[in-house]
């Protein structure tokens, strides 16, 4: 990183590396939209059922819903740039060997949702890495500037993508946009062997075992409030909101009787409506805070699906697709933010990946609802249906506010390792013993319960707080963790916000803490 001062939107392009990746990633997806286009408006000619064609947008999102917490795993144990290098790589092969079939015209059903299970699988182990390298790309104060700039570029390459296919598929025929993804791909490769990053300080324990990494990802997502909360609100939008996306070729071709061009047409106007409410983003953030942008993309998105039932025409689609655009990364960008913003470096890749799980698990199952309702009533239905979902979740979401960005997750550092040096395999009880007087118990047992969370976040289980029998003023806390291994783990990851929760505790005390280690006897 070469600057240390926040900026404003436009900052994170102050940082070389940065931008270099931004561009690459912007064009990478110009060609992913071009891919998606191809495969959506192919389906309709394979096999025109709603459910099938539904099953092309399920089949890009179900992936990331299967793979993610094992990508995000893979992601916090290992080299994210040599990950992301590799699964490029192997997607570049994929996609070189899926246009040459539809060059060929053996392209079938069955073999174009394979090939987009396979591509959306290799989304699945890029996501969580590339979302968890932002911070080590852009300041700490310009990390919400980047995640929303990451999303403009994602909706730039959806104004273009989707239009430049469409007019290749009407001019050349429909082997182009998939053969133009599959060089879009190498731009990314180029840029990931030209990125060189500092390296992070090795840590002396030995690497998490994979399944060991998945577990402990999810425990933190279940014990950590600002996470949960991120992960019901997406849920609650994503679901309905599904319906758009899963509905729209079908909307282009046989609501709207148009063509590829309207398709594109209909996606580029997403894209433009996306990339001007990622301009705006930042105002709205400031004047709304992030749970009301929500509501007011949710509400938007809404609009949208109702507008497009009760009133099919193109001029309809195209107002309703910058509005769209708008609404979707107003919503994808504000709970992104949020998701980041909970979450520490040494569980971030698993973090975002059961982000992405639950929005992709959501997307998914909505495209194939939705599909399964426009086939039995109609795709107008479906769409209104979905509308009302998304009205009726703002009510019964009002209670899962978002936390904002301004926690430190650095690691703190300031835990001294213990003498001790048992095997890494045995079994850790920890005790410690607080005197506090009288009339700081009740701050003490709140500021305990937040720290039992804590605890709890870094594998802590049967967790304690007991009061001495003859001392009212002594109190002992007491956890268990699965190895002195999983220990040692937890003084490396404690970060600033817990040593400042720790701080207090300490403040209201009259002595300092007692630690004591105890590990399980091994007979023999």
């Amino acid at each position: 990183m070469t600057t240390k001062t926040a900026g404003g939107a436009w900052s994170p392009f102050r940082q070389t590396a940065f931008t270099v990746l931004w561009v690459a990633t912007v064009v990478s997806n110009i060609g992913t939209w071009m891919n998606d286009v191809g495969a959506g408006w192919l389906m309709t000619s394979l096999a025109p059922s709603p459910q099938i064609v539904a099953m092309v947008q399920a089949a890009t999102t179900l992936p990331v819903f299967l793979f993610a917490v094992l990508a995000g795993a893979v992601a916090d144990i290992i080299d994210r740039r040599k990950l992301l290098l590799i699964v490029n790589i192997g997607l570049s092969l994929v996609a070189f060997v899926m246009a040459g079939i539809v060059q060929s015209g053996a392209m079938t059903p069955v073999l174009l949702l394979i090939f987009t299970f396979l591509l959306g699988s290799g989304a699945a182990f890029i996501a969580p890495a590339w979302q968890a390298i932002v911070p080590k790309l852009v300041p700490r104060s310009d990390l919400t500037a980047a995640v929303a700039l990451n999303s403009m570029g994602i909706n730039i390459s959806r104004a273009i993508g989707p239009a430049l296919a469409g007019v290749l598929i009407a001019a050349f025929g429909l082997t182009w946009p998939f053969v133009l993804n599959a060089i879009s791909t190498l731009v990314v490769i180029a840029a990931l062997i030209w990125w060189k990053p500092a390296r992070d300080a090795e840590s002396k324990l030995p690497a998490e075992h994979v399944l060991g990494a998945m577990i402990a990802g999810v425990r933190y997502a279940a014990v950590t409030r600002p996470l949960r909360l991120v992960l019901v609100r997406a849920a609650a939008f994503f679901l309905f909101a599904s319906a758009f996306w899963a509905m729209l070729p079908l909307v282009a071709r046989q609501v709207l009787g148009g063509g590829a061009g309207l398709y594109g047409t209909l996606l580029a106007s997403v894209g433009v409506g996306a990339v001007a409410g990622a301009l705006l983003l930042p105002g709205i953030r400031a004047k709304l805070g992030p749970d009301r942008t929500v509501m007011l993309g949710t509400a938007g998105t809404a609009l949208v699906l109702a507008l497009i039932a009760l009133i099919p025409t193109v001029a309809t689609a195209l107002i309703g697709g910058l509005i769209a655009g708008a609404s979707w990364i107003a919503v994808l960008s504000s709970l992104n933010v949020a998701a980041q913003s909970a979450l520490p470096d040494w569980v971030r890749a698993r973090g975002l990946a059961i982000f992405l799980t639950v929005f992709s698990g959501s997307m998914s199952l909505g495209s194939l609802g939705w599909g399964t309702v426009a086939a039995a009533a109609s795709i107008p239905t479906a769409l209104l249906i979905a509308a009302i979902g998304l009205v009726i979740a703002v009510p019964l979401t009002l209670w899962a506010k978002l936390g904002r960005a301004g926690e430190d997750h650095q690691p703190a550092h300031h835990w001294p390792t213990p003498e001790a040096d048992p095997t890494h395999d045995a079994a850790t009880t920890i005790w410690i013993a607080y005197d506090v007087p009288a009339e700081h118990h009740a701050r003490f047992y709140a500021l305990m319960q937040e720290q039992r969370r804590s605890r709890r976040a870094h594998g802590a289980y049967g967790w304690v707080l007991r009061q001495d029998a003859t001392d009212p003023t002594r109190h002992y806390e007491s956890w268990h963790e699965t190895s002195w291994l999983s220990h040692l783990r937890h003084h490396d990851r404690v970060t600033v916000a817990e040593k400042a929760l720790q701080d207090d505790i300490r403040a209201l005390l009259t002595t300092k803490p007692l630690i004591h280690h105890t590990i399980a006897h091994r007979k023999g």
